[in-house]
């Protein structure tokens, strides 16, 4: 009996379901490939690599972490936004390359939005305004007063064009009429390194990539970034606190994979991640480095992630920033 076209289709598409849910059931068969667009031993590496091994653990294959640095983190996000959607290449995302880059570059390699599929954000975590001790200022108002008595002198440092610690100094700077030049590194590890001897004098940095300096008299911290104190750094007022009431400005990490991800295995990724960032272990071993874990929906990712675009758009196009 031969079939004509519209039952082909229908038996076309019944074994397209049966296969992508198989695929689904027997996912992951193959070691996964998580990108980190920034080096090892930053704060995104350390969250990914976390992630990696518990997700390894989980499903008894491997998560294997490639770092892929380079243009504030667009390099190796945009390498993810153009993989297969099989389930096989994730990315670790943070604020610049998924929530910014489209406003701060005339042109990109992948549009976040059309290109990449949230999976969850992972944690967040307040930022120190940091700076070298030869900075003559205690607090906020006094970095601010010396920064303005000296324009276009000092530096600060951030891990990259377009990312939070460097839209929160734009922010700043934008609020306080601040002439600051800016130094993009790639990751915190080399903006701590200049920042020590003095070669930088600032920065915004995650409280757990500069703190140890500070409380060794290494560093200054001045302010705190969140809405509230942290709790690794309780002696910090935070930016709201010393003049500026509605600032608050976090650097956050989030897993996303290419758009296309079939839904089967979209649920099974997100539903694991979920369970392992909400684990007391893991809240543990990250809040003890200044982290909030969240280990949310993919939903509600997407829907935070629209809303710090919307955020960060504003501040690039009223502070003027563009891509160096």
């Amino acid at each position: 009996m031969k079939l004509n076209d519209p039952f082909r289709i229908i038996i076309a598409l019944a074994l397209a379901a049966v296969t992508l849910n198989g695929l689904a059931q027997s996912y992951p068969s193959k070691p996964i490939r998580l990108v980190v667009p920034f080096p090892a031993g930053s704060t995104p590496d350390t969250v990914g690599r976390l992630l990696a091994q518990r997700l390894g653990d989980a499903w008894k294959q491997s998560v294997v972490v490639e770092n892929k640095t380079g243009a504030g983190g667009n390099i190796g996000t945009a390498e993810v936004a153009r993989a297969a959607p099989d389930g096989y290449t994730l990315v670790i995302g943070i604020n610049g390359p998924v929530a910014v880059a489209k406003a701060l570059y005339d042109t990109l390699s992948y549009d976040p939005e059309k290109d990449l599929a949230p999976i969850s954000l992972l944690a967040y975590a307040p930022q120190i305004l940091a700076v070298h001790p030869s900075i003559p200022a205690e607090n906020l108002k006094q970095f601010i007063e010396h920064v303005q008595k000296h324009p276009g002198k000092l530096s600060y440092g951030s891990v990259g064009q377009g990312s939070g610690s460097h839209l929160t100094m734009e922010l700043l700077k934008s609020q306080a009429k601040l002439d600051l030049v800016h130094v993009p590194y790639r990751g915190f590890p080399p903006v701590v390194q200049d920042l020590l001897p003095g070669q930088i004098q600032a920065t915004f940095a995650i409280v757990p990539a500069v703190l140890p300096q500070i409380k060794a008299g290494k560093l200054k911290g001045l302010a705190v970034t969140s809405s509230t104190r942290s709790p690794l750094a309780p002696d910090i007022a935070t930016v709201a606190e010393q003049g500026f009431g509605t600032f608050d400005a976090t650097a956050w990490i989030g897993l996303l994979a290419p758009a296309g991800l079939p839904k089967d295995m979209h649920d099974k990724l997100a539903a694991e991640t979920q369970r392992i960032m909400r684990s007391p272990d893991v809240r543990e071993a990250l809040s003890a480095q200044g982290f909030e874990v969240v280990g949310g929906t993919p939903e509600a990712f997407a829907r935070f992630i629209q809303s710090e675009t919307a955020k960060w758009t504003k501040v690039v196009k009223d502070a003027g920033v563009r891509a160096e």
